[in-house]
């Protein structure tokens, strides 16, 4: 028999990640601790939603919270883009950086100084892997045209086109692809040819597009994962509810 494969799936979220995160990680160590295998990181920088990178931390003193996020450089990129292709402006950095003292210690500020990518899920993920998260595990992410190429087709997913020069991610239906501006507001941009590498799937058809390149035998699920999780589209998997914590919205800010 084969060794077990136990994933979890995230979005980037936040450069210090958010504690849920740590939570799913941590409950995949433990259960690999009890049946062994390997570990998958489900890394979902296709999506485009700029307040999953929001960082929450708590002043030092007055432990009031604050969100600190990524700056964008348009309109557009901030709206639209998916996460791999949000770039990390000039001087964010920096300037967040002067911000940090407020919350943190200096080790991880020394961390956040020296990562360097060009975009915020590049960004993230090194953050993650320089605070010692992601150690032992193997990270796939669905921007990966071999990913793409390998996966299944689904009937429900976006296309990364070019839209005002930027990278956008546009939900393709009844031979449209449309961008969503808010509420019931919606931009139609021209229908093009497109490949597989440039397909991600929708929340809904997610689990069956992933699955069909992981071959996971184990999922860790999130709370809000297990209400719209398909779960019918793989039931050769075992799904497994990540362990509880504190304060799961806020950013995990110590060193692994």
């Amino acid at each position: 028999m084969s060794l077990p494969i136990i994933c979890f799936g995230q979005q980037p979220c936040g450069f210090f990640p958010k504690r849920f995160l740590v939570a799913k990680m941590q409950t995949a160590r433990r259960l690999q601790k009890e049946i062994g295998g390997e570990i998958v990181f489900f890394y979902h920088d296709s999506d485009h939603d700029p307040r999953e990178t929001r960082t929450v931390l708590r002043h030092r003193k007055t432990r009031e919270p604050a969100q600190l996020n990524f700056t964008f450089e348009n309109k557009n990129q901030r709206k639209f883009s998916p996460l791999y292709a949000k770039r990390v402006p000039t001087g964010w950095q920096e300037k967040t950086t002067l911000q940090l003292p407020n919350y943190i210690d200096h080790p991880l500020i020394e961390l956040f100084k020296e990562t360097s990518a060009a975009n915020v899920a590049d960004f993230c993920l090194e953050m993650y892997r320089d605070m010692g998260l992601l150690q032992g595990l193997s990270v796939v992410r669905s921007s990966s045209p071999e990913l793409r190429r390998a996966a299944c087709d689904v009937s429900d997913f976006f296309v990364d086109v070019l839209h005002d020069n930027e990278i956008v991610r546009a939900h393709f239906a009844d031979d449209t692809l449309r961008l969503h501006e808010g509420g019931d507001a919606y931009v139609d941009l021209p229908l093009v040819d497109f490949k597989k590498e440039q397909i991600s799937p929708s929340r809904d058809s997610r689990l069956k597009w992933m699955q069909s390149v992981v071959h996971c035998t184990h999922y860790v699920a999130g709370a809000s994962e297990q209400e719209y999780l398909r779960m019918e589209d793989a039931p050769e998997i075992q799904f497994v509810v990540r362990d509880t914590i504190d304060q799961p919205d806020e950013a995990y800010i110590e060193l692994t």
